[in-house]
């Protein structure tokens, strides 16, 4: 399956490094991150109609809570604004460097948790993390480091019968899968649920005779337990059965697609966020849409985002 002719832009909106994309049930509303741009977007799902939400740090991820507003995860902080645009509340300051490190892909799983994982900015060490928060009756909160090994965390998933945990490694071109024991937060069994070709050396769009399909990036999770992988300089967004295998492409119409999500009534229209910034002339004019949101419908939904429980 290649849908290329069907993606549809989703507003003028251009982010430097657009990412964490969700459908808000109750407000009927897209939101997503500008990480470069330090800023939060949110869109009106039917009119387009976009507000802007300047922040003072990069936002790694965002997620919706179940009492009204967003936690946000900035360099090495996570906040709680109980409205758009609200005061921002720590929740808690993490210890890794903020000068490094920072929270990169995020959300919630479905007993109300937060998960967020960080990157490495240098990118020559796996020194990135995957972490879980969860606020208790009486302000408490319980912070679990939950897997580590990679440099640049991405891909968090579940599976719909909260049984499997999905997380990738962007610069190792892999993602991993375990099991998970929800209730008790624990996982287990660490596994290879798929892995990618590297990057051919010195590969950059428009040079070099080898091809290259990209590296997996951010992904969202339909009804029957597909894994749909945006492939960063791939292209594409891949559609992976519960065991890994290729299911579909979905060719995109900018070559750095970031992550998707699903939404709309149905949750049955799947939306992507772009990256602009650092792409070169060449791929700029080849894809001069790159940085922008885009959707297509598709025939399975996706599961619904997982709230913030607080």
């Amino acid at each position: 399956m290649d849908t290329k002719s069907r993606w549809t832009r989703f507003g003028p909106q251009v982010c430097a490094l657009g990412e964490s994309p969700f459908w808000h049930p109750v407000e009927q509303s897209l939101y997503w991150v500008d990480i470069d741009g330090k800023c939060i977007y949110r869109a009106n799902g039917y009119t387009g109609d976009t507000e802007r939400w300047d922040l003072p740090e990069n936002p790694g991820c965002i997620a919706p809570a179940a009492s009204g507003g967003l936690v946000i995860a900035l360099r090495n902080t996570v906040y709680r604004a109980s409205q758009w645009k609200g005061p921002l509340e720590r929740i808690h300051r993490f210890e890794h460097d903020a000068n490094t490190t920072r929270f990169n892909d995020g959300k919630c799983d479905p007993h109300g948790r937060f998960w967020a994982g960080t990157m490495y900015e240098p990118r020559d060490q796996a020194l990135g993390q995957l972490f879980s928060l969860e606020a208790c009756a009486g302000g408490d909160v319980i912070i679990r480091t939950m897997a580590d090994g990679a440099t640049v965390a991405n891909g968090l998933a579940w599976s719909p019968d909260a049984s499997t945990v999905y997380w990738t490694d962007t610069k190792s071109h892999c993602i991993r899968a375990w099991d998970w024991q929800a209730d008790a937060n624990v996982m287990s069994q660490v596994r290879t649920f798929a892995q990618f070709a590297p990057k051919p050396e010195g590969w950059r769009y428009g040079h070099g005779s080898e091809p290259y399909g990209g590296r997996p990036d951010g992904a969202a999770v339909d009804v029957q337990g597909n894994y749909w992988v945006a492939m960063y300089e791939g292209g594409r967004i891949l559609k992976l059965s519960p065991t890994g295998e290729q299911l579909a492409e979905l060719r995109t119409p900018v070559l750095c697609p970031t992550m998707p999500c699903f939404g709309g009534d149905d949750l049955k229209t799947l939306y992507f966020t772009s990256a602009s910034h650092g792409r070169g002339a060449a791929e700029l004019a080849a894809f001069p849409h790159s940085g922008c949101v885009f959707f297509t419908r598709v025939d399975v939904p996706g599961l619904p985002v997982n709230l913030f429980c607080d």
